[in-house]
């Protein structure tokens, strides 16, 4: 108990968030809705505040809290604070958009703050159980959130969807775990790293139970051929939502990796990196190939989604420090390009008006030239073209995989890159060289999304001038 106490200060941001959470609730429910602007700064305040709190009490060295289940190093920290960024700017791309369709709720602020705090304790998941406690709070937030629209049947839907699959996930995931529990006799992550080692666990059972949690880790993700949620959610669910989820769930979905993988069972790389070898090709080829025949943007985001995170699972199967940290400097470019995407087709939505389909760019730099060339660096950077951040993402995974000797890998990552080119640059044709449609209204958003969504766009640009900084970061945090 003393222990805990002298550390309590490593884990006063999710104390701080589980906190405002509350309060945020009894607010959306006594303040007169007329003023329920005031959800919202509170909801960007936690961010903030929490950002501030994970700053102020960075660990000195990896530390063990709350008997072993919590884990606080530079690591965590670097991913609650991309999280943090992620999180703010999706508060304030989907606020406008929310507000037109009567959605902006005070549930959907809390719901997006519990989901935060569940992607913080994976962050910091030290033990099976307190990963898969991140794990469900984040998830099963997300499933309402999707249903959020509840007068809209594609979004309730696709929520049944999401939640029946993602419940599947999860039981096929705490089977491996009770598994890796029969084999090694404990559920700490860094005990079941030492008893592998030792070459004391149980080799068929563990054997099994890796293959579970490899099963249900590619759920998660959603890679080949566990992906089959994946486009139907990010089209069924409203386009804030979708803003959401193909964000800052990809940050957890990278610590999930690392805290269970490599902290957990580092011991048995040849066994889950040839699983991930396979995941990671047959994403790579199906996501940017079927991406290719979509109409619908939310749709081909999706297909996309799929491929990136095959070129994750590149990074992470070479088993080296070098490359988790250009797997993790891969996660963290392709969420800001990602929450930059999808902020776009917020941006040209409105009333009445989704701008779903890829034909809604046309025109949009006679529409607009500015947001014109927001988009234009955002394609650019997913399609991985120099100077673009994309690009130095793509680089360092490929570099990585060379490095292991993996040419035939490299050689077909290089491929399904040049594939991907495509999808990427019809939008980019749409914008500027197609005629926009009749009658095409005028671009409407609040001040903060027009500042927010250029720096994004910016930001992207910048750091693709200046890489080393980013990756430098990635590398220290490992």
């Amino acid at each position: 108990m003393t222990a805990a106490l002298n550390h309590l200060h490593l884990f006063v941001p999710e104390i701080f968030v589980a906190s405002m959470i509350c309060i945020i609730l009894l607010v959306d429910a006594y303040v007169p809705k007329a003023i329920n602007a005031l959800t919202h700064q509170l909801s960007q305040a936690t961010v903030i505040g929490a950002a501030l709190l994970t700053l102020l009490n960075q660990p000195t060295e990896t530390t063990l809290l709350l008997h072993n289940t919590f884990v606080s190093d530079s690591l965590s920290v670097t991913l609650k604070m991309a999280m943090y960024v992620l999180m703010f700017g999706v508060f304030v791309y989907s606020r406008s958009y929310l507000q037109q369709r009567g959605l902006l709720k005070g549930e959907y602020y809390v719901l997006a703050l519990c989901a935060l705090l569940g992607m913080m304790v994976l962050a910091s998941a030290a033990h099976f159980l307190s990963l898969y406690m991140g794990l469900e709070l984040m998830a099963l937030s997300i499933y309402a959130l999707v249903a959020l629209n509840r007068d809209s049947a594609q979004s309730s839907e696709a929520a049944m969807k999401y939640f029946i699959l993602g419940a599947l996930a999860s039981g096929l995931l705490l089977y491996g775990i009770s598994m890796i529990y029969g084999a090694t006799g404990t559920l700490e992550l860094k005990a079941v790293s030492d008893v592998i080692a030792e070459g004391k666990a149980e080799s068929k059972l563990l054997l099994l139970g890796i293959t579970f949690i490899m099963v249900g880790l590619a759920f998660k993700l959603g890679v080949v051929p566990f992906h089959m949620w994946v486009p139907d959610i990010y089209q069924g669910s409203p386009t804030a939502i979708t803003l959401l989820i193909a964000s800052v769930p990809k940050i957890a979905g990278f610590a999930m990796l690392m805290r269970l993988l490599v902290d957990g069972m580092s011991g048995l790389h040849s066994t889950w990196g040839d699983m991930l070898i396979i995941l990671a090709v047959l994403s790579m080829a199906l996501g940017n190939i079927v991406a290719i025949a979509q109409t619908n943007i939310k749709r081909m985001l999706a297909y996309s989604t799929i491929s990136h995170m095959g070129f994750l699972s590149l990074g992470m199967l070479v088993g080296t420090n070098e490359g988790y940290a250009a797997a993790l400097f891969y996660t963290l470019v392709y969420a800001l390009m990602s929450l930059g995407g999808f902020g776009m087709i917020i941006l040209l939505s409105r009333s009445g008006f989704e701008a779903e389909n890829i034909e809604d760019f046309k025109g949009l730099n006679k529409r607009s030239p500015w947001y014109a060339f927001m988009m234009l660096i955002l394609m650019l950077s997913m399609a991985g073209v120099p100077p673009m951040l994309g690009f130095w993402a793509k680089l360092a995974v490929i570099s990585q995989i060379v490095n292991a000797h993996m040419y035939v890998l490299a050689v077909m990552a290089v491929l399904f890159s040049v594939i991907g080119m495509y999808y990427y640059l019809r939008i980019i044709k749409y914008m500027y060289f197609d005629a926009p449609a009749e009658n095409s209204p005028e671009i409407e958003a609040n001040t903060d999304m027009r500042w927010t969504l250029s720096l994004n766009a910016l930001a992207v640009l910048g750091l693709g001038l200046f890489p080393h900084t980013l990756l430098q970061l990635c590398q220290n945090s490992l």
